[in-house]
């Protein structure tokens, strides 16, 4: 049974975290997709083609990606290098505090430039990145023409 993990499940968003995947034929090829939606409904997307090694695994950080969004030894790739479906949009945390942005990672059969709702993956996960630790409180400031933020520990 293949399997899709992501460690840590929930982080902050300057942590790294680890992909990987098991249960795989030795040397199968497959694409890993990294996929998300922001808060404006813009998807954003990266995916990496692989082929598994001896023991049927793949491990972004150990393997290089022979394609996809990007090639080589990444192991933070499919996090990096997410694209927006729509033309000129910019992937931006507007509610840093309230919640997280979940990417959802996915390891579909052989290499995959484009998926659609039929092709079914053969494991996925999610992933939490927060931008702001739990306590931290948000404190505005507008002073004059100056408009933003301050961050307090707990």
């Amino acid at each position: 049974m293949v399997e899709v993990t992501a460690t840590p499940r929930s982080s902050l968003a300057d942590r790294p975290v680890q992909v990987q995947v098991r249960g795989l034929a030795p040397s199968q090829l497959v694409t890993l997709r990294a996929s998300l939606t922001d808060e404006q409904g813009e998807c954003f997307q990266a995916r990496a083609f692989f082929r598994a090694d001896k023991a049927g695994e793949v491990d972004p950080g150990r393997h290089a990606a022979l394609g996809g969004s990007y090639a080589g030894v990444w192991p933070m790739g499919l996090f990096w290098f997410l694209q927006p479906d729509a033309l000129f949009r910019r992937l931006v945390k507007r509610d840093v505090a309230g919640s997280p942005f979940v990417v959802r990672l996915e390891v579909f059969d052989g290499l995959r430039l484009v998926t659609g709702p039929q092709d079914q993956p053969l494991a996925s996960c999610e992933a939490e990145r927060w931008y702001v630790g739990p306590g931290m409180q948000r404190v505005p400031i507008r002073e004059g023409r100056v408009r933003g933020a301050l961050f307090l520990p707990p």
